[in-house]
């Protein structure tokens, strides 16, 4: 009967969550255009209830990754998603940030899942307004099915067998019982 409850406590809390989104825009290259775009009156990302995009990473819950990520640039990535406070989910935005895009290098790294867990990737270059729409749709999707990242960690289950661990920066020191502290 307990349990009943709680799952019922579950599903309020994730229909709560699904409608107070608060995006951390993680942008480093042209894709951030089409995210300005996403943003303004024409397609309103203010309905989805992903309104107010917030630049520090305690106060946001979903990090967009929008453009290419490169070697530089993974460690600052790894401490802004070490930062977010639980529950946080993470939409990939765009080829670059997805894949690489056509920068196979040694410069870059080849899709932010190599940092941090992704739940959601937009493809393109650039992802269309809608497609990002979409994107922010499935991550509703998934918190309210409770299959993002986090939320499948929570329960103890486990894809493919083992669960994906981000790479800790270069520069991270290991403390026992907490997350890698980058200085």
């Amino acid at each position: 009967m307990a349990e009943n409850y709680l799952t019922k406590l579950d599903d309020a809390l994730n229909w709560a969550r699904k409608y107070s989104l608060f995006t951390y825009p993680f942008a480093t290259a042209c894709c951030a255009m089409e995210f300005m775009a996403t943003m303004a009156p024409k397609h309103d990302i203010a309905r989805f209830g992903a309104e107010f995009p917030r630049f520090s990473p305690r106060q946001a819950d979903l990090l967009i990754i929008i453009g290419t990520i490169t070697e530089k640039q993974a460690p600052a990535l790894h401490r802004i998603w070490a930062q977010m406070a639980e529950p946080k989910y993470v939409m990939a935005f765009g080829v670059c940030a997805s894949t690489g895009g056509f920068y196979q290098n040694y410069g870059t790294v080849p899709g932010c899942d190599q940092i941090i867990p992704v739940d959601v990737y937009v493809p393109g270059c650039p992802p269309r307004p809608e497609q990002v729409l979409d994107g922010l749709i499935l991550v509703q999707k998934k918190i309210t099915e409770g299959t993002t990242w986090v939320q499948r960690r929570d329960r103890g289950e486990k894809h493919g067998g083992e669960w994906v661990t981000p790479r800790p920066s270069e520069n991270a020191e290991k403390k026992p019982g907490h997350l890698p502290v980058v200085s």
